[in-house]
């Protein structure tokens, strides 16, 4: 039997006005996050995986920016954004909102991606940090906790993209309640 792609019809996507109307109680902050490209890939992960909307801290590019616009392929449009100049005020913000601050960041205490479920009904954000330096540790600091992604090969981190996708997509599947009927890969 021949597979055959789905064409995007077929796909049972959110229309941009469902996603504004619908909660995941997901949040992504970019601490300080350099290239545009990571900005836009993060925004089109945080569309595939219905985040609330992304927090763009510091020297992170903000839209509209043709660079961004070059990984996002239009998610920046749908996905909403707010500027930060400080990452700290974001993050003050947000716990003032409720929602749980989580450092995706290797810690002395930070717990293993395989051993978090998000708790439902809690409102998270999710701290990403610049693609050398990593997060902040005055804003590390200041989260409730932090999350590691295990990894096994020679490099110590990923590409803060690359991170965002797993986060959001392990943070989905744990839960088990795809914001679609269809859980299908967005790639």
């Amino acid at each position: 039997m021949k597979d055959r792609k789905l064409l995007n019809t077929e796909l049972g996507r959110l229309s941009a006005a469902d996603y504004a109307a619908s909660e995941s109680g997901v949040v992504v902050v970019l601490d300080n996050v350099r290239s545009a490209h990571n900005t836009g890939s993060a925004f089109r992960s945080a569309d595939c995986f219905k985040a609330d909307r992304l927090v763009l801290c510091g020297i992170t590019p903000v839209p509209p920016s043709p660079l961004i616009r070059k990984t996002a392929l239009g998610a920046e449009r749908v996905v909403p954004s707010v500027h930060y100049d400080d990452t700290l005020e974001a993050v003050a913000a947000l716990k003032a909102e409720g929602y749980t601050l989580v450092a995706v960041e290797q810690t002395v205490h930070s717990v293993s991606l395989e051993a978090f479920t998000p708790e439902p009904g809690r409102r998270y954000a999710y701290v990403f940090g610049n693609e050398v330096d990593g997060v902040r540790q005055d804003v590390v600091d200041a989260c409730d906790f932090s999350l590691e992604i295990p990894q096994f090969g020679t490099k110590h981190s990923l590409n803060v993209s690359v991170a965002v996708g797993i986060i959001l997509w392990h943070c989905l599947a744990v839960q088990k309640t795809p914001p679609v009927q269809k859980l299908r890969s967005c790639f």
